[in-house]
């Protein structure tokens, strides 16, 4: 009997049909939370994660989260990263982690000193429990799925299935957004970050999920288009996410997605001979000009406000006091509570409750690097360090992995703007931790 093997199409267009029917019937959305973890523990234990498919299945759950949050799916906002912690542990359990990884053991251990000190804490009404799950979820997922991927060999090929897994739910959420919205011009009035486009969901988040599926497309289009129809395929999905991510009016994500767009294009001109160097020029001017044709068509679609957004501008186009939407405020609040208690800080949670005292609004931070420090004060810094250098350390000696940089960025940028509110930005930081591997084929073969 020969084996079952849907094409590339025939998902894509799967992804497509389940946006409909959760649009349809918002209660599949539960269902389909509960079935994700169930049919990927099931397949892990099938495979004894021969070829670790928990990095497949976490993959995917990374790419889904903010679509179920956004249909009201999850059952709670740190159920993606408990799963993905879970699959993560299930790995160790059955393919082990490499004894190397113990920075990481140690980053887990510089995050206790923060949870003491907050427990302690008596001048504020802090749910410590709650305070807990909320600020260090995104750093122990990180840490978890660091110590899994550290050093584990990956063929290249292996690492673009770990990325289109997350890419396939990111354009679910893609066709959502245009069943919730499809008018962007009946919504947008203003140069704010636009909660309608964003299928009624949190901006911020959207525009950084849909901003790594760009990424995601991209590396599809021009690396992995078999056929002549796959490439025209991956060009109208790279155009559409671009459009929603910049139509949600948050930069962030989009910037991030450009970054990470950019990096991979100078990783792979250096890395080719003369002869690919001469066919990039055709890749840089296809990319310019899907990039222009894309921001002319939403600055149309957005009577201009969407050029006034990214110039900080309002919609009569005066200049904005606030570069970053007021998250100074947060940042400079937070880099004086570390100079005031440099060596254990205020506590995890802490801030959160400070600013209320202070600004009136208990406003939690957008920057984890600072949040890091206001709240583990030293520990804070040591165990930014370590998320730092450990990935360029192991660069030295995994230079096939092309991917390196823009992974890197992705999380850097994006815990500056939308901290560690999803699991993405802690799953693709460990996949720069991934030791990978390009095939070469043998000449006969070529």
């Amino acid at each position: 009997m020969k084996s079952f093997r849907l094409s590339y199409i025939h998902i894509v267009l799967i992804h497509c049909i389940l946006a409909l029917v959760i649009f349809a019937v918002p209660f599949f959305s539960k269902v389909l939370a509960l079935l994700i973890p169930i049919i990927g523990f099931y397949f892990v234990q099938k495979t004894k994660n021969k070829n670790n498919e928990v990095i497949l299945v976490a993959a995917y759950l990374v790419g889904i989260e903010v679509f179920l949050r956004m249909t009201g799916g999850n059952l709670n906002n740190e159920y993606v990263k408990i799963s993905v912690v879970f699959f993560m542990l299930l790995g160790m359990i059955y393919s082990n982690f490499s004894l190397k990884a113990f920075f990481y053991w140690f980053f887990l251990i510089l995050l206790i000193p923060g949870v003491i000190v907050a427990s302690t804490v008596t001048d504020y009404n802090v749910d410590v429990k709650k305070a807990l799950f909320f600020n260090l979820s995104g750093p122990v997922c990180l840490a978890i799925c660091a110590i899994y991927m550290f050093k584990r060999r990956v063929m290249f090929s292996d690492l673009q299935n770990i990325v289109l897994a997350i890419g396939l739910p990111i354009l679910t959420t893609t066709v959502y957004l245009f069943l919730y919205n499809p008018s962007v011009k009946d919504v947008v009035t203003g140069t704010q970050s636009n909660f309608e486009t964003s299928g009624g969901f949190g901006p911020n988040q959207v525009s950084t999920i849909l901003g790594l599926g760009v990424f995601v497309f991209f590396t599809q289009l021009i690396l992995f288009s078999k056929t002549k129809k796959e490439m025209i395929l991956n060009g109208v999905l790279l155009l559409l996410v671009s459009y929603r991510g910049i139509v949600t009016f948050s930069r962030g994500g989009v910037i991030t997605g450009i970054v990470m767009i950019i990096c991979l294009l100078f990783f792979l001109y250096s890395f080719s001979n003369a002869k690919g160097k001469g066919k990039f020029i055709l890749i840089f001017i296809l990319t310019g000009l899907m990039g222009v044709g894309i921001w002319t068509y939403t600055s149309i679609q957005t009577s201009g406000l969407i050029n006034k957004r990214y110039a900080n501008q309002d919609a009569r186009g005066r200049e904005k006091k606030s570069q970053l939407s007021g998250r100074e405020e947060i940042i400079e609040s937070e880099i004086t509570y570390f100079l005031d208690n440099p060596i254990t800080g205020i506590g995890v949670g802490i801030g959160k409750e400070m600013r209320e005292k202070s600004f009136g609004t208990a406003v939690a931070s957008h920057n984890e690097i600072t949040r890091m420090l206001a709240e583990h004060g030293l520990f804070g810094i040591l165990g930014l360090l370590i998320l730092f250098i450990t990935p360029f350390v192991l660069y030295i000696h995994n230079r096939q992995h092309l991917y390196f940089l823009s992974f890197f960025l992705f999380w850097l940028l994006t815990i500056n703007h939308a901290a560690m509110r999803t699991a993405a930005p802690a799953f693709v930081y460990a996949l720069t931790l991934l030791s990978v591997h390009i095939k070469i084929p043998e000449k006969a073969e070529n």
